[in-house]
């Protein structure tokens, strides 16, 4: 299961209800974090998502992105944290990010490295990737996107109980493809596995304008996290300033056939009335919803 704890969801300041940007994400033991707003470590320990995590995404090299990393790296280093950690983000913004890694302390307690990520890139982790992608935010930003391996076909045990294999070690080798000898007979995997199953895409776009690459790494995504800082009302501002209106984020949705829309990001001006937000966005992709601090998500494997 992936699971998705949305820790931030307000852009470029707090509010009362939301904190900025933050995303953990834990798929089957293994866990990520989207984006470092300021606090973010305080939001870890409310929401419960723990700190093992070695791999930070930050997204872009604004403040609310990426400013609660001297907190959240003093904070594990006063755990007494020793497993290393590396800190990803735009090869624009490495330097930002390099000395946001140094600020206020005087050095930290366990290894950091930050890399630098071109669009197109991969940070592979074994069968699962992060890809980077571009974003449209009027400054060097990127998007992330969850993608897994295609998975391997349904076993036909039926079919190969049939056919004379034993179960075992030789069902094992035809699920991995392998050809097998049953009796001076061979037995081909296509007997008795179906076609692979694709694997599970989550896409987060950070801060952006809708744009065709977002469209095109969010095609047939199980879950879209978008940008929806503004209403319709403020369309020209979202332009403007480089982000999406709700409206917005769903026509991306609907042009990707994703599957699920979470919105994020949102202006403190719709503190009072999120569900103006949803409700634009419903109205063009109906399995939309905004995301709100705490909402944890979970994405299955198709069936």
């Amino acid at each position: 299961m992936i699971r998705i704890r949305f820790l931030g969801t307000s852009a470029a300041r707090p509010t009362v209800a939301r904190n900025v940007a933050g995303i953990a994400v834990l798929r089957e033991g293994r866990s990520l974090l989207w984006d470092c707003g300021e606090g973010t470590q305080r939001q870890i320990m409310r929401f419960g998502t723990g700190f093992s995590f070695s791999e930070i995404f930050v997204t872009h090299a604004h403040a609310d992105h990426f400013l609660g990393l001297p907190g959240l790296l003093r904070t594990l280093g006063l755990q007494g944290r020793e497993d290393g950690m590396t800190i990803y983000g735009p090869r624009a913004a490495q330097r930002v990010l390099s000395s946001a890694v140094r600020m206020g302390v005087e050095r930290v307690s366990f290894p950091v490295q930050v890399k630098g990520l071109e669009p197109g890139e991969r940070v592979d982790f074994g069968g699962w990737a992060v890809q980077a992608f571009p974003a449209d935010h009027g400054i060097k930003a990127l998007g992330y996107a969850l993608v897994e391996e295609a998975r391997p076909g349904r076993f036909d045990v039926d079919e190969a109980r049939r056919l004379g294999v034993p179960e075992g070690p030789l069902f094992g080798r035809l699920h991995k493809g392998q050809a097998v000898e049953v009796d001076g007979r061979v037995v081909r995997p296509e007997q008795v596995v179906g076609p692979s199953r694709p694997g599970r895409k989550v896409v987060y776009t950070g801060d952006t304008r809708p744009s065709p690459e977002t469209v095109e790494i969010a095609r047939g995504a199980d879950l879209l996290i978008h940008d929806a800082t503004f209403g319709a009302e403020e369309r020209r501002r979202a332009r403007e300033t480089g982000h999406s209106t709700a409206a917005d984020a769903a026509r991306v949705a609907v042009r990707a056939g994703a599957r699920r829309l979470a919105l994020t990001h949102l202006s403190a001006r719709y503190s009072d009335s999120p569900q103006l937000l949803e409700a634009e966005a419903k109205a063009v992709f109906p399995a939309s919803r905004v995301a709100y601090d705490g909402l944890r998500l979970e994405v299955g494997f198709r069936e």
